[in-house]
C-alpha cells in the first residue's frame, strides 16, 4: 500500500491531534481532520495539509451513529480508511489545582472519562471494520499516557481510563490480528504544550524536565513521529505494544 493511505485523527483540530495530522499530511497521507467543536481550528489543519487531501468532519467520538456516518462521508471521499490515531480528549484540562480530590471524585467523573476514551475507541474501531477486513490491512494506534506509571499529578478520572486503553488495545490487537490489523498505543507524558496543558504551572513542567533521563520536556512532535511509525509499513511485526514517548521519565 502507498502513501495513498488515508489516515483518521479523531479530535485533530487542535493540539497533539493537529500535530500528528499535518505530519501525516505532509508524508502524503489523505487525512482525516475530526472535530467536536472547533470547526474553525479543524479547517485550518486542513488548509495546512491542502484541501486535496485533507478533510474536516464533525463528530461526537463517543455517539455511535455519528462516527458512522463520518466513517461513511471519508469512504465516499477517499475509498476506506487505513489507520485510524484515537486521539480525542473528552472535557479535561491538565490543571493540578482543579482537579477533584478523593472526596469530591463521582462516579460521573469516572464514567465521563471512559466513555471519551474506551467508547470513542471502540465505535471508531468498529466503524472501520468493515473496511480494514476486506483489504486485510488496518493500523489502530491509541493514545494513552505515562501518568498511570508515575501519577506526577493524580489526574484519577483521566489516568484509570487510559490504563484501561491498555487492556483494551492489547484484546484488540490479540483478536484482529488475524485481518493484519495491528493495534497499539503511544504513551506521551505532558506534552509542551498543547491546550489541554495550557493550564499546567511552569513548576510542573521544570519538575518533569529534571527528572527525565534527556532532561526536558516532550513535546507533541516527539509523540506525532512515533505514532507515524506505527502508522507505516515499518510497523508490521509490532502489535499490542504500549510505546512511552516521555525523554526518559518512566522506563518499562
Amino acid at each position: 500500500m502507498g502513501n495513498k493511505q488515508t489516515v483518521l485523527v479523531t479530535g485533530s483540530s487542535r493540539g497533539l491531534g493537529a500535530e500528528i495530522a499535518k505530519l501525516f499530511g505532509e508524508k502524503g497521507y489523505q487525512v482525516v481532520v475530526n472535530y467536536f467543536n472547533s470547526e474553525a481550528k479543524a479547517n485550518e489543519v486542513v488548509e495546512t495539509i491542502g484541501s486535496e487531501q485533507a478533510i474536516a468532519v464533525k463528530a461526537d467520538v463517543r455517539d455511535k451513529e455519528q462516527v458512522k456516518a463520518m466513517v461513511e462521508t471519508v469512504n465516499e471521499r477517499f475509498g476506506s480508511i487505513d489507520i485510524v490515531v484515537n486521539n480525542a480528549l473528552i472535557n479535561f484540562e491538565f490543571n493540578p489545582s482543579a482537579q477533584e480530590k478523593v472526596e469530591e471524585l463521582t462516579w460521573e467523573n469516572y464514567s465521563e472519562q471512559f466513555e471519551g476514551t474506551i467508547q470513542a475507541a471502540l465505535n471508531t474501531i468498529q466503524a472501520v471494520l468493515p473496511s480494514m477486513r476486506k483489504n486485510q490491512y488496518g493500523r489502530v494506534i491509541n493514545i494513552g499516557t505515562n501518568l498511570f506509571q508515575n501519577p506526577v499529578v493524580p489526574y484519577h478520572q483521566y489516568t484509570t481510563a487510559k490504563a484501561a486503553l491498555i487492556g483494551f488495545t492489547r484484546n484488540m490487537a490479540k483478536e484482529l490480528g488475524a485481518d493484519q490489523i495491528t493495534v497499539n498505543m503511544v504513551s506521551g507524558g505532558l506534552l509542551e504544550k498543547t491546550d489541554a496543558s495550557a493550564v499546567t504551572t511552569p513548576e510542573v513542567f521544570d519538575m518533569i524536565a529534571a527528572s527525565s533521563a534527556l532532561n526536558r520536556v516532550t513535546t507533541p512532535a516527539d509523540v506525532a513521529e512515533v505514532v507515524l511509525f506505527l502508522g507505516t509499513e515499518a510497523s508490521r511485526g509490532v502489535t499490542g505494544q504500549n510505546i512511552v514517548v516521555d525523554s526518559g521519565l518512566t522506563m518499562n
